[in-house]
């Protein structure tokens, strides 16, 4: 354009004069927009769509430098989100990914890095052999470049944080009118925030087939007894073109049950467990709880008060859960039909009194233990002894609390038992062995921290696995062979053998 058009009206008187004379004066050859290395590039190099097992996912592209939605944007259907999961995500588009994995390689630190230079070329020869999406890609990264150069590093060296934005996918949580709910980076961040809302789509699909088929909604509350027949385990339908796909279980509600839907298995297992439970005691005639207290002395029951629960009847109300607990797992349990549910509820009925009467008096040692190391924890008053004694309240505090007899469970008492008698051996040794006593609890602070570094790294508002839980009982073993030695742990434990546990544990 000739310089005296400097406003939008120039323009147009410009521009009328103009196009009479050259029509396409102002028309891009298409050789003006594209690069001439633009033709090794396919529409497989940036896909329309992302999928991940059953789910088909939209992507589009926004490039925006400094928004936060700029790069790649990857639509996840709120019906859907409980099944989105991280895999894959970190190997990016095929477009995108040499730029991800020469930005990684840079991430290194300094000494690993000047191994690997220049980045694009390792970065080039890494994708030329790696088989996207079969591993974590930082793990591949790590095995593959490893083997080019020989230097050792682990997946755990690249850091993240040091990719630049368009480089991370951004995943946008959108409703059946494909209107935005919610985008961020962090896919676990969003599920956490949206899982009311995720839940509440999923409900919405069950009702609308129960209304569809004119039958009875999947989910219900205020059930007193097993009247819904066979509980799918799983729950499958469609909706707005997608798989949705969602878990039913009981769910204990104080003094009756419903039925809800849950995102993952996990989660339906722990709800299951805790509402079969609750079925169970609230039909059984003779509550266990009030049979047991009244099978004790006076004597007995004033032993038994001084408690962490606040009651003497909430206290027994624990032990007739944690009876339950052990005859239902003895049983095969929980149930998903009414005949199973008959024949383990009979099952449970016969014996749960007589369990929880023998729970009783199980806890009863187990509270005398932990007053006994409430009374000596008080009769240490060394300054300098502070840290220590702060150690052991904690640790009190964390193993005999409210409920503490169904959290631990019956199989764990003997244990809880020795680690309380470790702890009160403890304390009649730290004065005359104070400096032995603080090197031995930093060690235990050492796995305490480790141990909740990797509770940090597990995904928020889901059921801790198993496998995770017995580390925390491993510590407490770890601080029996540190301060009573003599009273032997229930399997070998050492610092080394956390960690190792911790390390096989962490996503």
């Amino acid at each position: 354009m000739p310089d005296h058009v400097v406003s939008g009206a120039h323009f147009d008187s410009w521009w009328k004069r103009k196009r009479h004379e050259q029509p396409d004066f102002l028309d891009f050859e298409r050789e003006m927009l594209i690069r001439e290395s633009a033709g090794t590039v396919t529409k497989d190099d940036y896909p329309d769509t992302w999928r991940q097992g059953p789910l088909k996912l939209r992507v589009t592209y926004q490039f925006e430098p400094g928004a936060d939605a700029d790069g790649v944007t990857v639509h996840i259907p709120l019906q859907v989100l409980n099944q989105v999961t991280d895999e894959g995500f970190d190997w990016q588009i095929p477009g995108l990914r040499e730029e991800v994995v020469t930005e990684l390689i840079r991430s290194l630190p300094k000494p690993i890095r000047r191994n690997y230079v220049p980045a694009p070329n390792f970065a080039r020869r890494f994708l030329d052999q790696a088989v996207p999406l079969r591993e974590p890609l930082t793990v591949a990264m790590a095995r593959d470049l490893k083997r080019m150069v020989g230097v050792p590093f682990e997946a755990e060296d690249f850091d993240w944080s040091r990719l630049p934005d368009h480089l991370k996918i951004t995943f946008r949580i959108v409703d059946e009118r494909r209107r935005k709910l919610a985008e961020d980076k962090d896919l676990e961040a969003l599920k956490l925030r949206l899982k009311p809302k995720a839940r509440q789509a999923i409900s919405q699909a069950a009702a609308a087939i129960a209304e569809r088929e004119g039958g009875e909604s999947l989910e219900r509350s205020g059930l007193t007894d097993w009247t819904i027949g066979t509980l799918t385990r799983v729950f499958e339908t469609r909706r707005a073109g997608q798989p949705v796909k969602a878990y039913p279980a009981l769910v204990d509600d104080g003094d009756t049950v419903s039925v809800r839907l849950f995102d993952t298995e996990e989660e339906q297992a722990e709800a299951m467990w805790k509402g079969t439970r609750r079925l169970i005691l609230r039909n059984i005639p003779v509550n266990p709880a009030k049979f047991a207290s009244e099978k004790l002395t006076n004597a007995h029951k004033l032993a038994l008060s001084a408690n962490p629960h606040g009651s003497i009847q909430a206290l027994f109300d624990d032990c007739a859960m944690a009876a339950a607990d052990k005859l239902i797992g003895d049983f095969g349990g929980p149930a998903w039909d009414e005949e199973s549910y008959r024949k383990l509820y009979d099952k449970v009925r016969a014996e749960i009194v007589d369990t929880t009467v023998r729970t009783v008096g199980q806890v009863q040692q187990v509270l005398a233990a932990w007053q006994s190391c409430e009374r000596r924890l008080k009769g240490v008053r060394s300054p300098s002894l502070l840290a220590n004694l702060t150690d052991v309240r904690k640790q009190l505090d964390a193993l005999v609390r409210p409920g503490f007899v169904t959290r631990a469970g019956l199989r764990r008492m003997p244990d809880l038992m020795r680690y309380l008698v470790a702890a009160d051996r403890r304390l009649q040794q730290m004065p005359t062995n104070a400096q032995r006593d603080t090197a031995r609890m930093e060690k235990v602070h050492e796995m305490q921290d480790e141990y909740a570094w990797l509770l940090e790294q597990l995904p928020q508002g889901r059921p801790v696995p198993s496998s995770v839980l017995d580390i925390r009982w491993m510590i407490e073993e770890l601080r029996v062979s540190y301060f009573a030695h003599a009273l032997g742990t229930a399997y070998p434990v050492s610092d080394k053998r956390i960690v190792k546990a911790i390390d096989a544990a962490a996503p």
